[in-house]
């Protein structure tokens, strides 16, 4: 899997939501100004060759689904960001976050819990 660009997200955010669409469907759902057909059909070709997508071919018109689920993209792009930005390390994500005060003493209590309660049922 590779990382997508904003534009490629933008539509497979849309086809993730519809689950599945033709190319004018799929420019129905963005806001406005509606970027061209070529464009938008481009794109899902180029996520196509990627292997986010997938079509069916009803003669010269092609349906579009996901073949990439949301939830494994999500996992895929948070492991890469961490990864890239954090040497892999969850404890420098955290402690990146607290020493640039991003996280309150009410989130840091709720992580703490959380992570209580995953021990627990982990038993």
């Amino acid at each position: 899997m590779e990382q997508l660009t904003k534009r490629e997200e933008r539509i497979m955010d849309t086809l993730w939501t519809m689950k599945k669409g033709f190319v004018n469907d799929i420019i129905e759902q963005l806001p406005d100004p509606k970027p061209p057909y070529t464009t938008i059909s481009s794109i899902v070709r180029i996520l196509e060759d990627k292997g986010f997508v997938k079509h069916k071919a009803y003669g010269k018109i092609y349906e579009y689904t996901p073949a990439v689920s949301k939830l494994a993209y999500k996992k895929f792009a948070l492991k890469s960001f961490i990864t890239n930005y954090f040497d892999g390390s969850l404890e420098n994500v955290v402690s990146f976050m607290v020493e640039e005060k991003e996280l309150s003493e009410d989130e840091l209590n709720d992580i703490s819990k959380f992570i209580q309660d995953c021990k627990t049922r982990k038993k």
